[in-house]
This record gives structure tokens, C-alpha cells and sequence, in this order.
């Protein structure tokens, strides 16, 4: 008899939870697009030609201030499935590959647990490594009618039509007239410049009408009154300085949201049909968000803020932005917004905004933006993307300067705003614990065992305090910070020495001299990577006999069958800013190899790129190549 009742109470509650009630739980869509910022009918531009979304605006709300926290497509999409920053995560460069901090799911896991079908249809793009379990479909045939009577279900639908790829694709057939493109202050006035926009414009039409056929399809299934609908692109426009740049211009995107009436009670509490909500929202609020609108409290450990749905937060003060690698090319940069001013940090000052990313020198309009900088025929805020070193600060008023080009950093009147904005990006830096302040290659090797978001949340591992004031102390371009830095070499921890070198290299030849034995010292470090910048360091500053050791010893640093891909990719970096200076070894690099093992096969076409820019031969690579799978064995570090 007991079994018997077990057995029936077994039976009921699988009853129980494998029935589902449109009632209980929204179905939620999201219609997203690839490479488009707010260039939309509803968002006030009026050369935009986008009926479906300026539609859902109308009956639903737009958010003025809407932020992707990387602006390319992996470090975005990282955000959005984790809700938590990649540079807390360590998966803010591009198409790197990180674990999944321990104890953590994604989004879609905690929402097919409350019951909800999960589609993805179709690109995924993570930089962390996806558990299994995560989607019920995953796929270009993914698609929520496939779940089971009555069942809730959250769906995605990806564009990629308006991928950057697509700005060059030629033929091309136009919609928008290139005579009649606004073109912002940073670019160049040409033909290939307003082909280029006329045609991003074309994509972003084409982007709205693919998410039209996504609505009429739920209208004709009679759910457009039962789905809460969102709309958004991944991060700003593919054109250069927009992505690829943590800037408003590559981290602005549309976010459209309609809630029907009868989920209206879940929605943000400003929303109204037609309204445009001043909220500061961020794509690592969405995780949050999704769980706040099912009726799941989020995890303490998400470090968004919902802004919808039963667990939806007051309003937040800042949303920020983070730039690491880029394909091949390396960077650290941090952003802040407080939906006027934008603040970004530039921890490595010593590097061009418009560093060469092989793909991003596809596009027609970069090629000749580049040329006529060359030529020294840009005005000052055109060239300010192709300048070295940039400004360690950058302050921007959008209201009066929407296109981001008058720095207002050095600004006696703007002194107090500037430091609300500074304080604010350091704060969180120590807040998340943002692994970014590392190497690549030491995020990986200090994580060994563990995970990079757990090994930044040790102090014995990763002491975040003394790194961040190490590397703002670099970064600072401050001439009294030489004695700092100086100290910094004696530091136990490696990542405190390699700021130590890149604040002698921001600083060029005095500071060498002033600390010269310790630069010195440094080559012979146990770190490759402070091996690196000291030898980049002495090659590009030091004497003719420094340089004439320090370069074959980069080539050394850069020979992938000898070390692993992060130093060979970090030597690659210096050997390649050394111009001219390092004719001496072009036929040494011309012997390197370029292919090797590495953490995950997405790497496998960086280094190629790299010694293809640096020799003047032709580029090897496929930018959008199915990750293969990790390869066994290790390198020394």
C-alpha cells in the first residue's frame, strides 16, 4: 500500500511539473541583430527606415540609455548569458574561452527549470564554456513552436544581416541614398565612407523587417497578446570607432520592449505605450531581468539589476563598458556612462584606437580613413582614432558633443565630473573583481584548477587591490609615478612588475633612463609577459646595443613552438609597434610558425595574422570559423 501511494504521489507531481499553463508564466521573445546601434525610425532618426520596430515602440517603450557591455559580439553575448561582467569572468577578449565560474548557470537553465521551452536560433558565441543542459534547441531550426502544449517559452531570434561583414558586401542593392548619410565628425567625408553607412543603413532596414516576419508569425499564432517582446542589437554599428570601441558609439544600443496587458504588471515601472524610459539599462541586467520577470529572485552572485518583473530594482547610477583583445590585437580599456557623460579609461595609452585588426581593415571605409591619416589629410577629430598614444582619460558631454570628439578630461570646469566618473570605474573594478588587470595568458595559467572568475576572487591568488592601483598608477601618465613604478618591479606578484614595465614603456626615453637597471632586470623575469614589455621597452627606447639583444629576444618570445599563444600573440604585439625598428629580425619572423597548440582552436588563426601584418604578406584567417576543440598538452608559460 505504501508503495503504491509513493508511487501515485511520484506520479502526480511529474503530472504536476511537466504541465504548463500560458496563465502562470509569460512567453518571452527576444529579436536581436548583429553590429546596429539606435540608427532607428523611433530612437529619432529620421533616415532610418524601420516600420516594425518604430511600431513596437509606439505601443511599447524604447530605453533611451541602453548599453552592451563590450562592443563585439562574444564579449556582448558572454555578458548576456552569464549576468556577469567578462571581466570578471575573464571573458572580455574576443573569441577566448573561459570556464563557467563554479556554482554558476546560465540564464536559460534557471528558466527551463520554472518550466519555460528555451530556444536559440541560432548563433551562441560565448567565451565561456556552455554546460550541458543549457537549451532545450540551439540551432537555426530552433523555434519556439516546438514545445509541448501549453508550455511557456522563451525564444531568441538572432539577424545577422547587419553584420559588419555586410557594410562591404558588393554588389550590393541600395535603399538608402549615400549623397544623403549624416557623417559623424570622426570620419572622413568620402564616397567609400558614405557607401558604407548608406549601406549599414540598408542592413539595419533589413534587420527591421526580419523582425517583422518574427511578429506577424506570433500574431498569426495568436500569442502577440500572451509574449512579452524584446528588441535589441548586440553593441553599436560595424563601423570602425564604433565597434570594436568601448565608446557610446559602440556600446549604444536600441532596446525596444513591449509588454501586452496582461503581463503589463511585470513590466519596468516607468513603462506606457510610447514611452522612452530615461533608465540606464546594460546587457549584463538581462540575466536578472529574464528571472525577475518568471517570478525567480536572481542570485546574489549576478552582478546585474533586474529591471522588469517582480524582483525589478530602483534605478541604477552608471552602466559600464570593457575592451580587451580583438582578434589579434591587444588593449585594456574601461567605460562608464551616467547616460550624459561618458568616461573611458585607457590603461594602455601607449596603443591607437585604430590599432590593425586584419578584419576590421576589410571594410572599404577603414582602408581609406587610414590612408588619408597617412596622407595627413583628416581634421584633428578625425585623426584622433589613429593617434598615439591616446589620452590615458577621456571625458565626453553627449548633449553637446554626441559623437565624441572634444575631450574634456583636462577640463578645469569638468574636474568634479570626472572624478564622480573615475571613482565610479574603479569601484567597480574592485567590486567584480575584474580579472582583465592580468595578462591573458596569466588569467589562464593563475586559474589552472579552478576558474578565472573564482581564482580573482582569492586575494592569495589574485591581490585585485594592489593590481588595480598598480595598473592605474601605469596608466596614469603621471611623471612622479616613476618612483612607484619603480617600486613596483620588487613586488612578489607578477602582474604588479608587468605594470610596472608598461608604465616605463607609456613614458618612452626619460623614464627608461630612470629606471633603466630595473628594466634591465626585468628581461630575465620569471613571467614572460614583463619579459616581453621590458624587452618591447628597451627595443623601442634603449640604446642601439639594447636593441639589437631585445629583438631577437622578442622573436624568441614570439616563436609559438617555444611558449604558448598568449606570450607568442604579446610579442607579435610588440615587435609589430616597433615599426622600422624591427627590420633587423624580418627574416627571422619570416621562419616562425604560425600554428600551434592552444586552449581552444579559436585562437588557432591570431598569431598568422599577426606575422602576415608585421612581414607585409597575405593575411591567413576566417573571422567567423567554427571553434574546434581544445587541444591537449601545455606550453611552458
Amino acid at each position: 500500500m505504501k508503495r503504491l501511494l509513493l508511487a501515485a504521489l511520484v506520479s502526480s507531481f511529474v503530472i504536476c511539473h511537466s504541465s504548463f499553463s500560458a496563465e502562470s508564466a509569460p512567453n518571452i521573445l527576444w529579436l536581436t541583430s548583429e553590429d546596429h546601434g539606435p540608427h532607428m525610425g523611433c530612437y529619432g532618426d529620421t533616415f532610418a527606415t524601420t516600420p516594425n520596430i518604430d511600431a513596437i515602440a509606439a505601443k511599447g517603450m524604447l530605453f533611451k540609455h541602453a548599453w552592451s557591455n563590450g562592443p563585439v559580439c562574444a564579449a556582448a553575448r558572454t555578458t548576456m548569458i552569464s549576468g556577469l561582467y567578462p571581466a570578471s569572468t575573464g571573458g572580455e577578449h574576443m573569441r577566448s574561452m573561459v570556464a563557467l565560474p563554479k556554482g554558476k548557470k546560465m540564464y536559460p537553465e534557471f528558466l527551463r527549470e520554472s518550466g519555460h521551452f528555451c530556444t536559440n536560433n541560432s548563433k551562441e558565441d560565448y567565451n565561456l564554456a556552455k554546460p550541458e543542459g543549457v537549451w532545450d534547441e540551439s540551432s537555426a531550426k530552433s523555434h519556439w513552436k516546438n514545445r509541448k502544449a501549453g508550455q511557456p517559452f522563451f525564444a531568441i531570434f538572432n539577424e545577422t544581416c547587419s553584420h559588419e561583414s555586410q557594410l562591404r558586401k558588393r554588389p550590393h542593392t541600395a535603399i538608402h541614398d549615400p549623397a544623403k548619410v549624416r557623417v559623424p565628425t570622426y570620419h572622413p567625408d568620402t564616397p567609400e565612407v558614405r557607401q558604407d553607412w548608406a549601406q549599414y543603413y540598408d542592413t539595419v532596414t533589413e534587420a527591421d523587417a526580419s523582425a517583422g516576419e518574427r511578429l506577424a508569425e506570433l500574431e498569426a499564432a495568436g500569442l502577440a497578446e500572451e509574449t512579452i517582446v524584446f528588441y535589441f542589437a548586440d553593441h553599436g554599428s560595424g563601423m570602425s570607432r564604433n565597434k570594436r570601441w568601448p565608446s557610446n558609439s559602440g556600446l549604444q544600443v536600441p532596446m525596444v520592449v513591449y509588454f501586452p496587458k496582461k503581463w503589463q504588471h511585470l513590466a519596468p515601472k516607468e513603462y506606457s505605450a510610447g514611452a522612452k524610459s530615461d533608465r540606464l539599462v546594460s546587457f549584463v541586467d538581462l540575466a536578472p531581468t529574464l528571472l525577475s520577470l518568471i517570478g525567480v529572485q536572481p542570485p546574489e552572485w549576478m552582478q546585474g539589476h533586474a529591471f522588469a518583473g517582480k524582483f525589478q530594482t530602483e534605478l541604477q547610477p552608471f552602466v559600464y563598458g570593457f575592451r580587451g583583445r580583438m582578434d589579434e590585437r591587444y588593449d585594456t580599456v574601461r567605460s562608464v556612462t551616467d547616460g550624459r557623460f561618458v568616461y573611458v579609461r585607457n590603461y594602455m595609452p601607449h596603443l591607437s584606437q585604430g590599432q590593425h585588426v586584419a578584419y576590421q581593415f576589410e571594410t572599404p571605409s577603414t582602408r581609406v580613413w587610414r590612408k588619408l591619416y597617412d596622407a595627413g589629410k583628416l581634421t584633428p577629430e578625425q585623426s584622433l582614432f589613429w593617434q598615439e598614444p591616446k589620452a590615458a582619460e577621456e571625458l565626453y558631454d553627449l548633449q553637446s558633443d554626441p559623437d565624441e570628439v572634444h575631450n574634456l578630461a583636462t577640463k578645469s570646469d569638468h574636474a568634479a565630473t570626472l572624478e564622480k566618473m573615475r571613482h565610479a570605474q574603479e569601484a567597480l573594478a574592485l567590486n567584480i573583481r575584474d580579472v582583465g588587470l592580468l595578462p591573458e595568458g596569466d588569467i589562464h595559467h593563475r586559474s589552472e584548477g579552478t576558474t578565472p572568475y573564482d581564482m580573482g576572487h582569492d586575494d592569495k591568488l589574485y591581490p585585485v587591490a594592489r593590481i588595480i592601483k598598480a595598473a592605474g598608477e601605469a596608466s596614469s601618465m603621471k611623471a612622479d609615478s616613476i618612483t612607484a613604478l619603480k617600486t613596483g618591479f620588487a613586488d612578489p606578484d607578477n602582474a604588479v612588475r608587468y605594470w610596472s614595465a608598461m608604465g616605463l614603456l607609456m613614458r618612452g626615453s626619460d623614464a627608461v633612463t630612470a629606471a633603466h637597471d630595473e628594466l634591465v632586470k626585468a628581461t630575465k623575469d620569471s613571467s614572460t609577459y614583463v619579459q616581453v614589455v621590458a624587452h618591447w621597452t628597451l627595443a623601442k627606447f634603449g640604446s642601439d646595443s639594447e636593441r639589437s639583444s631585445s629583438l631577437p629576444a622578442l622573436v624568441q618570445l614570439a616563436n609559438w613552438s617555444q611558449h604558448n599563444v598568449f606570450t607568442s600573440m604579446s610579442a607579435l604585439n610588440a615587435i609589430g609597434d616597433l615599426g622600422d625598428k624591427a627590420k633587423p629580425v624580418a627574416e627571422q619572423l619570416k621562419t616562425l610558425p604560425k600554428k600551434g597548440e592552444s586552449p581552444d582552436g579559436r585562437f588557432s588563426g591570431y598569431v598568422a595574422r599577426l606575422l602576415a601584418d608585421i612581414t607585409g604578406t597575405a593575411a591567413e584567417f576566417e573571422p567567423d570559423a567554427t571553434p574546434q576543440p581544445k587541444k591537449k598538452g601545455k606550453k611552458k608559460k
